[in-house]
């Protein structure tokens, strides 16, 4: 049996939030899951072993457009949680890169994870009940050289969740947590051409980890969850070090080549 709540998962396909929906599935919510690949349809057979329902769309989210799609394919149906996970990043250095690139992260890692966040908080502020779990990263704490686009605009998330979290706060059955991983073992890399990088050839952190570490903050309803010992260090030592000190460390992890010094 389900328990009749609905989770909408958005960049269920691969990595994290293949992981988010695979727990979610297991903690009995009905899933709808969504991204900009037809991989979808192959992670949703995956997640329906739970026994839950599990519809997949794809969806570009980046776009107004592709957010009202995912809506529309809930059919009115209420959304009890969401886990806002879709992301992008580009490596090499912004000069070099084309506009199209740069502008796909920022349109899917803000502007259309802002317009599916407005649009699922409001019914929840106004019946008092939800769960919204936001993937934002310990790059928002680190100036990112070679990555500058992505570190900026998870820099953006972090910020905007801990803002609307204080603006809903009379809201009580309403709970924001921010999900702040560091490198995890996922395509991203490979996605963004970070694969000569020293970043992208070192060890990472588990996706699977990485999501119970989220699903556990979001059901007890904190505000702020660093997944990994190594990344709470990572983002301790970034409130305190000087922003150029980050910036050249962060180069050294990030320029193409890196991975061979």
């Amino acid at each position: 049996m389900t328990s009749g709540k609905l989770a909408i998962v958005t960049g269920a396909s691969t990595g994290i939030g293949f992981e988010l929906a695979h727990v979610a599935a297991k903690d009995g919510y009905d899933l709808m899951v969504v991204a900009d690949e037809p991989l979808i349809e192959a992670a949703a057979k995956d997640f329906r072993q739970h026994g839950t329902q599990v519809e997949a769309v794809e969806a570009d989210l980046s776009t107004l457009e592709g957010v009202d799609r995912l809506l529309n394919a809930a059919g009115g149906r209420q959304i009890d949680l969401l886990c806002a996970n879709a992301g992008r990043g580009v490596g090499h250095a912004f000069l070099e890169q084309d506009v199209a690139d740069w502008r796909k992260v920022i349109d899917t890692n803000i502007t259309g994870t802002l317009y599916l966040l407005q649009k699922v908080l409001r019914p929840m502020v106004a019946r008092n009940d939800g769960k919204v779990l936001i993937t934002g990263s310990i790059a928002g704490f680190i100036p990112g050289a070679f990555h500058a686009v992505y570190n900026g605009s998870k820099a953006f998330i972090d910020s905007f969740a801990d803002a609307i979290r204080n603006e809903i706060k009379d809201s009580e059955g309403v709970t924001v947590t921010t999900l702040m991983p560091g490198a995890t073992d996922t395509e991203f890399f490979e996605r963004a051409d970070m694969l000569d990088t020293k970043v992208g050839q070192q060890e990472k952190d588990d996706p699977a980890k990485v999501a119970q570490d989220g699903w556990d903050a979001l059901m007890a309803g904190k505000a702020h969850i660093i997944s990994g010992w190594k990344n709470k260090v990572q983002a301790a030592a970034a409130h305190v070090a000087p922003a150029s000190m980050l910036a050249e460390q962060h180069r050294h992890m990030a320029e193409p080549g890196s991975d061979k010094e």
